[in-house]
């Protein structure tokens, strides 16, 4: 009688996981990533200016400055177990991907924190296109308005009224949300926006200015706009949010991912491993101009 012959690859497939190079389009506070808090100062209101000054001497006053603060966040996996058994047994190499995937999900929630510091409630431009069925969750529920190019138009403007830098503006969406936008774009302009991309910077094109970039997910707020986090219990209106911003307008502070581990325990047989990082940051400016958040708004 004969045998079937079974195979086992000695690769592994291994998980997906998101772009995180919108987080070098920010100003680096990561030496200061092994202090509690972080302390950015702002410069007060300038003095002033006179046309034909005619009271002399003039009067003398002195500029009170502001400073934002923020603190530094540990992140830590759960303790792994690696069995014996599994470095033996097995066709593929159990330690490497187990190593490869904490580390890289603990990066994965480093960088979703760093949004959540960004995230600027005073800040938000409603999306204004057609209704589309909500898609943050299987728990949200009705419709929710695309966003158009007249809404990154608005973004614009209002960076250019805040007298935002020109240069290094960026938007970030989430994937429903840039195919929603790409598919307003057309004919030339369509052209354009591609020709502008840069994906060694992560960059999917330009529009109005911004460099658009693309994550699987990036923000959502509640029905209040409040920033409703994605590990907390989704909501039926709930409702997906990009985020815009100026380079020099937003901080990141990240740590080296520290690897803890003890191989060959007596009690487990086997080796545990775990891993930690320490991360923090925040909009940089007191006023909160150049970073703003772009919400679907609820549609009928």
């Amino acid at each position: 009688m004969a045998l079937n012959k079974q195979i086992w690859l000695n690769t592994i497939v291994e998980n997906f996981f998101p772009d995180n190079s919108f987080a070098t389009k920010s100003v680096d506070d990561s030496a200061f990533v092994s202090n509690a808090t972080v302390h950015v100062p702002n410069a007060g209101v300038p003095s002033g200016v006179a046309t034909n000054r005619s009271e002399l001497p003039a009067s003398v006053s002195r500029r009170t400055d502001n400073e934002l603060t923020y603190d530094i966040d540990e992140l830590t996996t759960n303790p792994i177990h690696i069995p014996n058994i599994d470095t033996v047994e097995l066709s593929y190499d159990k330690r490497q991907s187990v190593l490869f995937n904490d580390r890289t999900q603990l990066q994965k929630e480093a960088m979703q924190n760093l949004l959540y510091r960004w995230f600027v409630a005073d800040n938000i431009i409603s999306t204004t296109g057609a209704a589309t069925a909500a898609h943050t969750s299987s728990t949200a529920s009705g419709n929710r308005k695309k966003i158009t190019k007249a809404d990154v138009l608005s973004l614009m403007v209002k960076f250019n009224e805040d007298d935002v830098p020109a240069e290094n503006r960026y938007l970030l969406l989430d994937a429903v949300m840039y195919a929603d936008l790409l598919a307003e774009i057309t004919g030339t302009e369509l052209s354009a926006f591609l020709a502008s991309a840069d994906a060694q910077r992560g960059v999917v094109g330009q529009l109005y200015g911004f460099n658009v970039m693309q994550r699987s997910k990036v923000l959502k707020v509640n029905g209040n706009n409040a920033l409703l986090k994605w590990e907390a219990t989704a909501t039926a209106a709930e409702r997906a949010c990009g985020l815009a911003w100026q380079q020099q307008c937003v901080s990141r502070a990240l740590g080296e991912v520290k690897m803890f581990d003890r191989v060959d325990d007596p009690t487990y047989y086997g080796d545990i491993y775990s891993f930690l990082m320490r991360v923090g940051g925040l909009y940089r400016r007191y006023d909160k101009k150049g970073v703003c958040a772009i919400v679907e708004a609820a549609a009928s």
